[in-house]
């Protein structure tokens, strides 16, 4: 597991903001520092999984000092280790029944987006996941 720092700010009469220095555009905030945190993992998992499937390499966990001594960041009011669950997870192999159209209908889907049928099988179920989680939280 990795651990990358994210930076809590605060400016009167706003949400705390959260920022990854190590990875510019993931931004989040919360009501209040615990909410942050909360969101500020979410945001990260969200962020790396869309730069893997982009074929990106993560970058190298800053340092703390590093970032302390960065004038951009000294308006921090907290810094957050948030872990980060191995990028390359194990696989597993399943089997699964399907009607004969339903899996015609699948193949053809992910052959019009340049996937596999396993790795677009795993995309839709992991919307499907997001979206649910994130009605629950509404």
């Amino acid at each position: 597991m990795a651990n990358y720092l994210a930076i809590v700010h605060k400016d009167p009469k706003s949400d705390f903001g959260v920022s990854f220095p190590d990875f510019p555009g993931c931004v989040t905030a919360g009501q209040n520092i615990d909410e942050a945190k909360d969101m500020a993992q979410e945001a990260i998992i969200l962020h790396i999984q869309g730069m893997l499937e982009d074929g990106e390499k993560l970058p190298v966990p800053s340092k703390l000092e590093e970032i302390m001594a960065d004038s951009d960041f000294s308006d921090a009011v907290a810094y957050l280790v948030v872990g980060v669950p191995d990028a390359k997870p194990r696989t597993v192999r399943v089997n699964i029944t399907l009607p004969e159209m339903t899996l015609k209908q699948i193949d053809a889907a992910a052959k019009r987006r340049g996937m596999s049928r396993s790795s677009f099988l795993a995309h839709v179920a992991q919307n499907a996941i997001q979206s649910n989680h994130s009605e629950a939280s509404m």
